[in-house]
Order: C-alpha cells, then structure tokens, then sequence
C-alpha cells in the first residue's frame, strides 16, 4: 500500500503563485522557472512540480490580520509529480508547513485531490472502488466535514451510476468507461467534463491522465489532516485492487465512529503509523470509544 504512486493537487491562497514557487524552489533546493501566468519547480533528481491557476478558487490574502480580496495572481495549485509515501511524505509535510509560515492560508473554496496510478487497475478493481465509496458516502462526507460550497466539486457518487455499473458488470475499459460518460452530452475527451466532479473521478483515468482521482477533501495546510487524506486514499486504493468483490450495500451505522474504526482496520489502518490519522477520520463522527478496547483486547 505504501509503495504505490500517487500525486496531489493542494488548493489555497493568501500568497503569489510567485511566492508559492519559491518557496517551494528553496525546499526543494530546485530551479524556479515562469511559465506564462504559472510557475514551475525543477527539483535536482528532474522531478517538476506545478503552481498554476484555478479559477474556483476565492482569492483572498490578510491585511491587518484580517482576511480581504485578493487578485487572482493568489489563486494557488500546487500540483505534485509522482510521488511514494514511504520515500516523500516527510518532505511532502515540510513543504506545506513552509508554504502555511509563507502566509498561504485555505478557505471553503480549495480542496485537496488525490491522484492514484491506476497501471494495476483492471475493470474489476474499478467496480470495486465505486463500491466502496458509494457504500460509505454519508459516514465518509461525515468523517471529512466536506464543506457545503466545495459540494458542487465533489459530489456523492450517483447511486443509478453503481446500480447500472453492478447490473451489467462490465469485463472491459470500454464497458466501464460507457457506463461513466451514459447521459452527458459533452465529448469525453473534454478536459473539464461534468463527470469529474465527484469524490471518485475515472474521467481522470479514461482521458489520457490514467490515475484514479479521489476530490472529497476540504482544503488544508495542516500537515498531518494531509496525510491523512493520503493514507486513507493508498488504503481504499488498495482495498479496490486486492479485494475479490466490493458490496455496494450501505452499511447500518448505528454507531458511526465504532463503524469507521472497523472498517480502517480492516483496510489497514492497524499500528503507530496510522494513530493520527485514526484520530482525524474519528473526530467528527457520533458514537462511543468502545473501539479502544476492542483493539487492545
């Protein structure tokens, strides 16, 4: 699980796409170079990072400690090149605590997307995978606070889509990918298609990225809610890749934190390593601790 690639996109404003990159360049001990209206930094061993544009992103910077309008110049995306857990997520961490010091700050408009190398998904493991987010929609937008106006970003995924994707169990790409695009008008090789607005996005996967994409997370620069976004995406990722069938069938949650914590053991979640992030997918949901001693016992 840990060794498998993934990318991140992190939204957020309060300094300069300028800014941004160089602070990124110092971190990196990397090479600065503008590109337009965008920048881009060159790390030594070649991998480039982005800071670009988005045009959903609220512009904002503090002036007096307070929050005002800003131009679009603090419209902020970082995008990431391919990247390991085990061998990046430290610096990865650093970098977004220098990126917070530098004054970038996030608000209700900027998210977090997660990017999945789909080479080892196969038509079974991409059923699975809209499965399992679509059967612990309500616990996971729950668990994640996402925010009311990202919604439009990220929705839940549809329930005729999963119900269409489970009848006809398509065996091929080209059958899952029929099924994704069935009842948009727009061409499938639009970059920004409709389709890719929901917490699991294939359009990513079909139009030429070839990554799984996971949207249902709030913008941050809080270090460890990062990782835990990461982790939490490499574990379901994983889920949907070894797991021989995946149950569409929402779950009964009586008790919603004891369930979350059950099924984060079940996909991995078990060791020091993921205390944290326990914590964080834990936080917001109803329920009792009674978890704590079933782990130990």
């Amino acid at each position: 699980m840990l060794t498998r690639n993934f990318g991140i996109e992190i939204e957020l404003t309060g300094i300069t796409r300028e800014k941004a990159a160089r602070t990124l360049a110092t971190h990196l001990e990397g090479i600065m170079q503008k590109q337009g209206r965008n920048y881009k930094v060159v790390e030594p061993s070649g991998r480039i990072w982005e800071v670009v544009y988005d045009g959903s992103i609220k512009c904002q910077r503090k002036i007096n400690g307070q929050k005002a309008s800003a131009g679009s110049e603090h419209s902020v995306e970082i995008v990431s090149p391919i990247l390991t857990y085990e061998r990046d997520i430290k610096s990865l961490q650093e970098m977004v605590r220098k990126i917070r010091i530098a004054g970038g700050f996030t608000n209700k408009t900027t998210g977090i997307h997660i990017h999945l190398d789909g080479e080892d998904h196969t038509p079974r493991s991409l059923r699975n995978f809209l499965n399992i987010i679509y059967s612990r929609n309500d616990l996971l937008y729950t668990s994640l606070e996402i925010e009311r106006e990202r919604m439009r970003y990220c929705k839940k995924m549809d329930k005729s889509l999963v119900q269409k994707m489970n009848k006809k169990k398509p065996t091929t790409f080209k059958g899952i990918e029929d099924i994704w695009y069935e009842g948009y008008y727009q061409s499938r090789d639009r970059h920004y298609h409709d389709s890719r607005y929901h917490f699991l996005n294939l359009h990513s996967f079909f139009n030429g990225v070839g990554t799984v994409e996971l949207r249902g997370f709030n913008g941050t620069l809080h270090a460890g809610k990062i990782r835990t976004y990461i982790l939490l995406s490499l574990a379901m990722n994983e889920q949907a890749l070894t797991q021989k069938f995946a149950s569409s069938k929402k779950p009964q949650f009586e008790n919603p934190k004891f369930a979350m914590r059950t099924w984060l053991n079940r996909i991995g979640f078990i060791g020091e390593e993921f205390k944290n992030p326990r914590e964080h997918l834990c936080k917001h949901l109803e329920g009792s601790a009674a978890w704590r001693f079933r782990e130990s016992a």
